[in-house]
């Protein structure tokens, strides 16, 4: 077990939507090392929103984020989040979407680096593509290069595996294990999938309720254990 890089304490999640206000997640506490977390949970328990807070997207109600001793900032770390459906733009070819975070904050990006990752991607043939010119495997391997090249502080993954099917799915998942052997960052990994939680990572959080609280914080659970846990919750809830 990895030293804990990031902490997450008593954080809490309230926003506004059509003049309703939302309470997605209450006290959730939890720290990650240097590791791969996944999180799983019914649909509406808060772990897209955990996400988003994490990412800045959304603003915490309560709670301290803390990552390497400091608070937890995108004008401070470099935080890369892989969405659903690969956060693409249509205008933009590959070559342009992979150096787009890398622009935007006026970094340099290591040759041999971006070399490695194209190669173990098979995208260096893609780069002139735009995305409608590519499958959704092909996509889903820009958006994973585009977040290493950045050599994220934080790392993550909302379903990110969800929209392909089986098989391409499970490619892309040795793929991206393959990238993090080799350049390892703190991972948080949004999945519905027990198989999924399980393939990617020996320690899973369970989120749920609503508003969403962290139920169980489980390390080398199967699979079948976490969809009896789902179905479980299902059926309370």
């Amino acid at each position: 077990m990895s030293e804990p890089l990031l902490y997450v304490s008593d954080l809490s999640v309230r926003y506004s939507k059509r003049r309703e206000e939302t309470i997605a997640l209450r006290d959730v506490s939890f720290s990650l090392g240097k590791e791969i977390v996944t999180i799983i949970g019914p649909s509406g328990s808060g772990k897209s929103s955990l996400l988003h807070t994490l990412a800045g997207i959304i603003r915490p109600s309560k709670g301290t984020l803390q990552l390497s001793g400091v608070p937890l900032s995108p004008r401070t770390h470099q935080i890369a989040l892989v969405p659903q459906q690969y956060g693409l733009f249509p205008w933009k070819t590959v070559r342009e979407s992979i150096h787009l975070p890398a622009a935007l904050g006026k970094r340099i990006v290591s040759s041999d680096l971006q070399e490695e990752i194209l190669t173990t991607l098979s995208l260096t043939d893609l780069l002139d593509r735009y995305p409608s010119e590519l499958s959704g495997g092909q996509c889903q391997r820009v958006a994973l290069a585009r977040a290493f090249i950045m050599k994220p502080d934080l790392l993550l993954l909302d379903e990110a595996f969800s929209a392909l099917d089986v098989a391409t799915a499970s490619r892309s998942r040795q793929l991206f294990l393959e990238l993090w052997q080799r350049y390892p960052t703190p991972t948080l990994c949004v999945t519905h999938s027990p198989v999924e939680a399980t393939t990617l990572s020996e320690r899973t959080l369970l989120i749920g309720g609503k508003p969403g609280t962290l139920l169980a914080d489980h390390r080398g659970a199967t699979a079948s254990m976490l969809e009896d846990e789902l179905r479980h919750l299902d059926e309370v809830l």
